[in-house]
């Protein structure tokens, strides 16, 4: 029978724009389906996604391999996605990381010293006695040790990237639906993707709904993730505060373990035109199994808890912060068991899942959302795109 399109991709994040996107080079007969932000987030009872924000760091220095060649291949074409859009969305300020001297090959900054030689990126390594002369703001430890990576790094506006993304998918010829896919099946033949009152016919479907991916009818099987709550903490910052911390880069102190790393974003003005300076953790253990546990959380602020750990730890690294007005908010990081994002086809070979940012994909997104193309084109991924690793794993 005659489809409406030839490819569907479900979620318009991050992953799903770009796979759009480059889909778009690839073939004709594209579908993009998913949900705007809503205009208010606390009265909203829809879907939600974890780009709504102005700033998420990017870099290529990481402890593995596939993650920074992800981050490599996509920091590439970020002045290239932002010419042919028209939408800025990259500041280059450089990102730091501060944390103990490695104790043996196995640390975290080891293996990213290894993987940065690989991809050839250029990591100035900053003496103890040198790091709070060079980054004054930042109050760690005076035995911590710097590694500075100022080109293909810095932060991006996830909001604008995604902007960008759409636009671009659209001028290739991308339909753009704007509305919540419920159910997507497998009738033999072909797809059906549901939209409310809408049914969708497909020869393939790519389902990109992040967190979300488990909580409607949108897999044959759940795929294995864990979706956790995280809070960010927001410093409204003044013309004091500029002046202290207006030129830091992005910044990472490291923790004793990789989950008590703390991240942290320059100032960045946003939409109610405030200038805020943004970290957050990874510590949190509460996840969600359910839709309407997870519209709960993104309804409210964050976990008061976490806002005050974050907050602590927030004084003693920066001290010129004190006195700044504080918020915060909620957010979510999508877990896979293997570490790794799934980027595979499930039961269906006509139904392909791209999810598990690990709270590490924004950086990576166009790179992922480039593979999830790939995949749906020509149903594989080779081992240069780390396609074994890629593999879905499901409940």
């Amino acid at each position: 029978m005659a489809v409406d399109f030839r490819f569907i991709i479900i979620g318009r994040g991050m992953m799903g724009a770009a796979a759009a996107r480059h889909l778009s080079s690839m073939a004709d007969g594209i579908a993009l389906i998913g949900p705007r932000e809503p205009e208010e987030r606390k009265v909203h009872h829809g879907v939600f996604a974890s780009h709504y924000d102005e700033a998420r760091i990017t870099r290529t220095f990481d402890g593995n391999l596939a993650w920074g060649t992800f981050a490599a291949r996509a920091l590439e074409r970020y002045r290239e996605i932002e010419a042919r859009s028209g939408i800025s969305f990259y500041s280059e300020v450089g990102c730091l990381f501060a944390g103990p001297t490695p104790k043996d090959e196995q640390d975290y900054i080891n293996r990213a010293l290894t993987v940065s030689r690989r991809l050839g990126s250029d990591i100035e390594t900053i003496a103890p006695s040198q790091l709070r002369e060079r980054f004054s703001y930042l109050a760690v430890d005076p035995d911590f040790t710097g590694y500075f990576e100022r080109k293909r790094a810095g932060h991006i506006n996830p909001r604008a990237l995604v902007r960008a993304q759409a636009r671009l998918a659209e001028h290739g010829g991308v339909s753009l639906i704007e509305a919540t896919a419920t159910s997507v099946r497998d009738v033999g033949s072909h797809v059906e993707v549901t939209t409310g009152d809408r049914r969708y016919s497909a020869e393939r479907v790519l389902v990109a709904a992040g967190g979300f991916s488990n909580f409607h009818a949108l897999l044959p099987r759940p795929v294995d993730t864990r979706v956790m709550a995280r809070t960010v903490v927001f410093y409204e910052i003044g013309e004091r505060e500029r002046a202290v911390f207006g030129d830091m880069p992005s910044t990472i102190v490291l923790g004793d373990r990789e989950e008590d790393h703390i991240y942290i974003l320059p100032p960045v003005r946003y939409p109610d035109g405030k200038t805020y300076l943004k970290l957050g953790g990874d510590t949190e253990g509460l996840s969600f199994g359910r839709l309407e546990d997870a519209g709960v959380w993104f309804r409210s602020d964050g976990s008061a808890a976490e806002r005050d750990h974050l907050c602590r730890i927030a004084l003693q690294l920066m001290p010129a912060l004190a006195g700044c007005p504080v918020t915060s908010a909620p957010c979510v990081a999508n877990f896979t068991s293997t570490g790794y994002p799934y980027i595979g086809f499930t039961q269906s070979p006509r139904v392909a899942v791209l999810t598990g940012g690990n709270f590490v994909a924004a950086k990576s997104s166009d790179e992922l959302g480039r593979l999830g193309a790939l995949l749906l084109a020509e149903g594989a991924l080779e081992d240069k795109d780390f396609g074994g690793e890629l593999t879905p794993v499901f409940s």
